[in-house]
């Protein structure tokens, strides 16, 4: 299937691009594996279960995922303000892709 890729004269146009532009950037899978574990979560606990994450970064990360339709935003009408943030379904069915990268890595580990 790779072959065929990288074949393709247009690689930006191929769906395997177009998945990897979704999930670049050192934070997006470790944002969307928190959410698939914790499934709802507030920008401060997700701030606290990723240590090494600034907030503009893991707020940058969030609208760009949010912006892809992989995350969903919940805002809450209220002093102090809430927002919830999880998977969307489109955001769940990726998780499967992810889940298989994690186990080829679990048995290639060197």
């Amino acid at each position: 299937m790779i072959k065929k890729y990288i074949e393709n004269a247009n690689f930006e146009d191929t769906g395997f691009s177009y998945t990897l532009s979704l999930i670049s950037g050192k934070y997006k899978m470790i944002i969307l594996y928190c959410l698939m574990e914790f499934e709802t979560v507030r920008f401060n606990d997700m701030r606290r279960y990723i240590k090494t994450i600034s907030d503009k970064t893991l707020s940058a990360n969030l609208k760009e995922l949010e912006a892809d339709g992989l995350v969903f935003r919940k805002e809450y009408p209220q002093i102090p303000p809430k927002v919830e943030y999880s998977l969307t379904d489109r955001g769940k069915s990726l998780m499967k892709v992810l889940d298989l990268l994690c186990v080829w890595g679990e048995n290639n580990r060197q």
